[in-house]
């Protein structure tokens, strides 16, 4: 029995360890899954994941910290490059290329998403389109939220400067963000959590997304994971809607990319078995029918246009595509984890204090550039 492990919540869990039991499945009763929270991928050392499980479920920024480590296998050493061929022209976004570093791919992209809108529809009539559309909401009275909560204030920070035209660290991989960019992005944000509610400041997005159809204190987050599970009604909780992030006049809804990847540890020796197994949960058939039945949230493209998924995801997929295409990749050199933590700490911190927009912008790039550790973006 080869073991796996994932996050703990229905997306991340319920359609691997359905293909796992499932007769019908390529592999089936080969895996067995582990979960943890999904703070823990951010607290544990990729390394120490792979000694323990063969198959682990990673997000994409650590792939600088496993490539130093020597713990994965590239997909291409495993699957093959015809496979990465294929899944170039199959997903959406940046999704498969995001776990490309060092000239090859550490993980194949088991999942998609990126931050986008969540709207509570019965809270508010309309929809905004521009971030300046945003800001008269918040303006207006309309209760706003930002996700800042853990690494989420940095994520969202990037978000917005990759909207008004500067991806973070993308044009000058040892530059953070330019003085002008990073103070209209930290003016927006910090005019949201000025007026945001207390409690929902140090929720993830599982818990923010939660607090939205339960209660009434939140109409509209502009930037936050999308969960395709919050388009549904449960336990009380009222459904969400989803819309791509905000863009300015001109430019593309940008978020920045989340979704899980699913690689091989070195202390896996994958047999044919094991391999038909995870081509199966990448292929059409898994990604465009038994994951979202499962409560998962496919990579491929076809999935997230395909009627059928669609409605019966409240339209989740198509409404949230265009953002996707184009969301912001992190970078991912080895020491990145650990600067994405502080920096938000750092944002909270500005955000609460209404500190000077100079000082937490300076603060960092100081804090970006002791991360960076000759590695590659």
């Amino acid at each position: 029995m080869w073991k796996g492990l994932t996050w703990d919540h229905p997306r991340g869990f319920n359609a691997l360890d359905a293909a796992s039991r499932d007769t019908d499945v390529a592999g089936h009763g080969l895996v067995a899954w582990d979960v943890q929270p999904l703070e823990g991928f951010e607290s544990a050392p990729i390394a120490e994941l792979c000694a323990r499980y063969d198959l682990v479920v990673l997000d994409h920024p650590h792939v600088g910290e496993a490539v130093e480590a020597g713990c994965l296998h590239s997909i291409e050493d495993i699957l093959g490059h015809d496979l990465i061929t294929m899944l170039e022209a199959a997903s959406i976004g940046p999704s498969l290329s995001s776990y490309r570093f060092a000239g090859k791919h550490w993980a194949l992209p088991l999942d998609a998403a990126t931050q986008v809108m969540a709207v509570r529809p019965d809270l508010t009539a309309s929809i905004p389109v521009k971030w300046e559309d945003v800001v008269a909401f918040v303006e207006a009275g309309v209760p706003v939220a930002a996700s800042i909560a853990g690494p989420h204030a940095a994520l969202s920070f990037f978000s917005v400067c990759a909207a008004l035209g500067e991806p973070p660290a993308v044009a000058d991989p040892e530059t953070l963000v330019s003085a002008d960019i990073g103070k209209k992005a930290h003016a927006i944000l910090s005019r949201i959590v000025r007026s945001m509610p207390e409690q929902a400041k140090p929720l993830n997005p599982i818990g923010l997304l939660d607090l939205m159809g339960r209660e009434d204190s939140i109409a509209l987050c502009p930037l936050v994971y999308g969960y395709v599970n919050y388009s549904r009604p449960a336990d009380g909780r009222k459904p969400l809607r989803f819309h791509n992030a905000p863009r300015v006049a001109g430019g593309h809804p940008v978020g920045t990319l989340g979704g899980t990847g699913i690689g091989f540890s070195k202390r896996s020796a994958p047999d044919s078995a094991l391999k038909a197994h995870v081509l199966w949960l990448m292929g059409k058939q898994a990604q465009c029918g038994f994951i979202p039945a499962h409560d998962g949230q496919p990579s491929r493209r076809e999935a997230w246009f395909d009627a059928e998924v669609n409605a019966a995801w409240g339209d989740f997929y198509v409404n949230t595509a265009d953002t996707l295409e184009h969301s912001y990749v992190r970078p991912r050199h080895s020491g990145y984890i650990a600067f994405q933590t502080a920096a938000s700490a750092a944002l909270r911190e500005s955000f609460e204090t209404d500190g000077p927009a100079d000082e937490v912008l300076e603060s960092l790039q100081d804090l970006y550039t002791k991360s960076r550790n000759g590695g590659e973006r």
